[in-house]
């Protein structure tokens, strides 16, 4: 008879034969189980950062492409040769809209003939200049066809600064690498670096969420002071404009943060 069989009479016979007692086949199943539940929840931890380490740091990678500009544009250099810093090359037409990224005709007056001996000067005029190019350039912000964004109603009308969204672009002396969503042919700069929606600055994203946070503070603000920004203003005129009687002026509301008010921004 093996050690096992003898704990086994002795269990039995300590317990009196009673209808309670542990057989020796109970006794083998509890040490079985014992001995497999450690490799399962092994394998459940293994598993569990394995699926964190591919969702969160290498599908993010595999997502995204990494692209060049064109031309590696220095803001820095620019900004010491103009006089209206930022509004020299990114304007508001005499319509109200917005001139975002700078056409052909408005460098051909600088740089008609190549300055200097850079190369990025010289495929610069080489490639676009002399041949009436215009210069494909990779738009960070680049909105869905379907969204409407106003930069009068925030830069003229609200006060806002470039930094706010386009963080310090024009303090840079090269353009980053351009991340493109291999799915959506997006820019990164909208979802954001961090897959889990984190971010330090203003600027780290541009999803609507990061808007309708910035309307909330701003209502927010009316109700604890009541006095309305130039913001909220300009919105309850969007709003009477496009559907009378629906904005709650009274309260300063963000048509942003209410139900039924996309409209405002997605045609």
């Amino acid at each position: 008879m093996s050690a096992l069989d003898n704990n086994a009479k002795e269990i039995a016979e300590d317990t009196g034969g009673e209808s309670g007692a542990i057989s020796f086949p109970e006794i083998n199943a509890k040490k079985q189980d014992n001995g497999s539940a450690g490799p399962v929840i092994l394998f459940f931890i293994i598993g569990l950062f394995a699926s964190l380490i591919l969702g969160w740091i290498i599908f993010p990678k595999l997502l995204y492409s990494q692209k060049k500009q064109p031309i590696d544009f220095n803001h820095v250099l620019h900004m010491a040769e103009v006089d209206n810093g930022c509004e020299s090359c990114h304007f508001f037409r005499e319509d109200g809209t917005y001139s975002g990224v700078p056409k052909l005709e408005q460098c051909v007056d600088c740089h008609e003939e190549i300055q200097g001996i850079s190369p990025e000067e010289i495929k610069f005029v080489e490639e676009y200049v002399s041949k009436g190019r215009e210069v494909p350039w990779l738009i960070y912000s680049r909105q869905p066809d379907c969204v409407f964004f106003s930069h009068a109603a925030h830069v003229k009308i609200a006060g806002m600064d470039c930094v706010t969204c386009h963080g310090h672009i024009g303090e840079s002396e090269n353009l980053k690498i351009y991340e493109e969503n291999r799915i959506t042919g997006y820019s990164r700069d909208i979802w954001g670096k961090s897959i889990g929606g984190f971010k330090k600055n203003t600027w780290d994203r541009m999803k609507m969420d990061d808007c309708a946070q910035c309307h909330r503070e701003y209502t927010a603000n009316i109700e604890r002071t009541g006095v309305k920004t130039p913001t909220n203003r300009l919105i309850d005129h969007l709003v009477d404009v496009v559907s009378p009687g629906t904005s709650i002026s009274g309260k300063g509301s963000s048509v942003q943060t209410e139900r039924g008010a996309c409209f405002v921004c997605h045609k």
